[in-house]
């Protein structure tokens, strides 16, 4: 299992994705890779040329509530990705076009997002979603675990 943390730390809230796998404990599980793409969408469409079970994003998402607000969202591959993902030069959806013309198969997606407050120019959360960043990285090991099961009743 990919989990990926989305944005670009020079945008404010943007780095919430960054932050949150900055906060998860490096002594996983061997079946999951955590890694910080930032903005480097091209990284990581060739990484999921790689068989993986799931991938979960981890990201920054706008106008989708009250700044600060964790929801988890389904990213269905082959389908867009869901409404006001992107708030930063890495769309998702554009990183699984790549991945089918680079002729590979996204995998089952789950995002966890963030709302923003900002992001403007700047580096550092804002005051909720930096409160939010704990329930983030908790929000993930949840997230991997219910896949993990599913995986496992399959």
């Amino acid at each position: 299992m990919l989990v990926a943390g989305i944005g670009n730390i020079f945008l404010g809230d943007d780095g919430f994705g960054s932050e949150v796998v900055r906060r998860i404990p490096p002594d996983r599980d061997e079946d999951v890779r955590v890694v910080d793409y930032g903005i480097r969408g091209m990284h990581l469409a060739y990484d999921l040329l790689d068989a993986w079970d799931a991938l979960v994003l981890v990201d920054a998402v706008p106008n989708r509530g009250a700044a600060g607000r964790i929801e988890v969202m389904r990213a269905e591959p082959g389908q867009e990705a869901p409404a006001g993902l992107d708030a930063h030069g890495m769309d998702p959806a554009a990183v699984f076009a790549g991945v089918r013309a680079l002729g590979g198969v996204v995998p089952p997606t789950v995002v966890v997002g963030c709302q923003v407050l900002s992001t403007d120019e700047g580096i550092g959360l804002s005051a909720p979603v930096a409160a939010a960043v704990d329930e983030g990285a908790a929000t993930v090991a949840r997230v991997v675990a219910q896949l993990r099961m599913s995986r496992t009743e399959v």
